[in-house]
């Protein structure tokens, strides 16, 4: 009797569940649901594929695409493009394991445009009326919010902030810890006097509150009754609350909060390498979504370049950027990070092209010394 050939579902759920032992749970269950979206697809437009084998771009794949295309509501194109990256990686990895699979069932000209992010900081106007309402109104959700206005991290992370996530690191410095969050790192925000006083306000209210309601939240900064997400569900309306006294002129999230921060981070003179590791991104491009260049700070650049060009023969003085508060791997890598930013500035204002060359290559020196460190660090790990 010839061996029974597994079902379509059978071997993606197989799959899945070996991408479990890396991945996390909201990952896994996105992978699930794309695989059962796909094969109900399948088993109304095409019952009779059962198999790997049998399936095709054309029918079978092109035609998916349409209906998603189709559906009502109508899906986002990064909805759409989650979905097809997930079953694409899910089809690939199959087809690396020795499946008989069909090559390029899905292909780069398949996915819709990517959408254009734009920064969503709060105006000037609003921003500071509504730190103004929170400041005034002082209860744990207030200075919750606070918090995260002033410091940038997401709302998540500051609902899992430990009760000792404020650490001295040097005489009179200190910065807030942020543990493991949405990209699988921790880091250190800078907390000046007023990040301090906000975090002793939330440890004075904290002590005040009754002991049944610290009971879920040991460790933590933020008491809370029930889960992580109840909490959240908790300063969503505050921060509505909020918002609607201080008279602000449009809808606010938590996630405009570090919108502003970001925006404000950047006019203060903060380089974009220093703000990338200020919120905790990964990749650059992610904080450039995150910058507004507003009208005013357009005007001030534009007419600073212009003096600039007068004065062709004056070069700019360069500051030796700050050290970072503690001799490790990740400080070392932000100081180098903000050098190379620093030099790339310096270069683009000289017209002297053998010195732009010169520069060019000790970016390249700089850039192999932060690969050589960020392998000394994931050896470390």
């Amino acid at each position: 009797m010839p061996p029974v050939t597994p079902s379509l579902e059978r071997i993606l759920e197989a799959h899945i569940q070996t991408l479990a032992l890396t991945l996390r749970p909201d990952s896994v269950s996105g992978y699930r649901g794309v695989t059962r979206r796909f094969l109900s697809y399948l088993r109304a437009a095409f019952p009779s594929v059962r198999r790997l084998s049998q399936l095709r771009r054309d029918p079978h794949l092109l035609a998916w695409f349409r209906s998603l295309c189709e559906e009502q509501p109508t899906l986002s194109n990064k909805t759409r493009i989650n979905l097809l990256l997930c079953l694409r990686r899910l089809l690939e990895d199959l087809a690396a394991s020795g499946h008989s699979l069909s090559a390029d069932l899905i292909r780069r000209e398949d996915f819709p445009p990517s959408p254009h992010y734009l920064p969503r900081p709060l105006s000037p106007q609003d921003d500071q009326l509504l730190q103004q309402e929170l400041r005034r109104t002082g209860d744990l959700p207030a200075l919750a919010l606070l918090l995260t206005r002033a410091t940038g991290i997401r709302i998540g992370e500051c609902i899992d902030l430990a009760l000792d996530c404020l650490r001295q690191i040097g005489p009179d410095q200190w910065a807030l810890h942020v543990p493991l969050g949405k990209l699988h790192t921790e880091r250190l925000v800078p907390a000046d006097p007023d990040i301090r006083q906000i975090v002793a306000g939330i440890l004075t209210l904290r002590a005040s509150a009754p002991s049944a309601r610290l009971a879920p939240s040991e460790g933590l900064l933020l008491p809370r009754a029930g889960s992580h997400d109840a909490l959240y569900q908790t300063l969503l309306p505050a921060l509505a609350d909020a918002a609607k006294r201080a008279g602000c002129s449009g809808r606010v999230t938590p996630h405009r909060l570090r919108h502003s921060f970001a925006s404000e981070m950047v006019r203060f003179g903060v380089s974009l390498p220093g703000l990338m590791q200020l919120l905790g991104h990964k990749d650059i491009r992610m904080t450039m979504r995150y910058v507004e260049v507003v009208q005013l700070d357009l005007q001030r650049e534009f007419y600073a370049a212009r003096q600039n060009a007068t004065q062709p023969h004056r070069f700019p003085i360069l500051s030796v950027p700050n050290a970072s508060a503690s001799a490790d791997l990740p400080g070392i890598r932000q100081a180098l990070n903000a050098t190379r930013h620093l030099l790339e500035m310096y270069r683009r204002q000289l017209t002297d092209e053998k010195t732009r060359r010169t520069l060019r290559r000790l970016d390249r020196r700089l850039l192999g010394v932060d690969s050589r460190l960020d392998h000394l660090a994931k050896a470390e790990k």
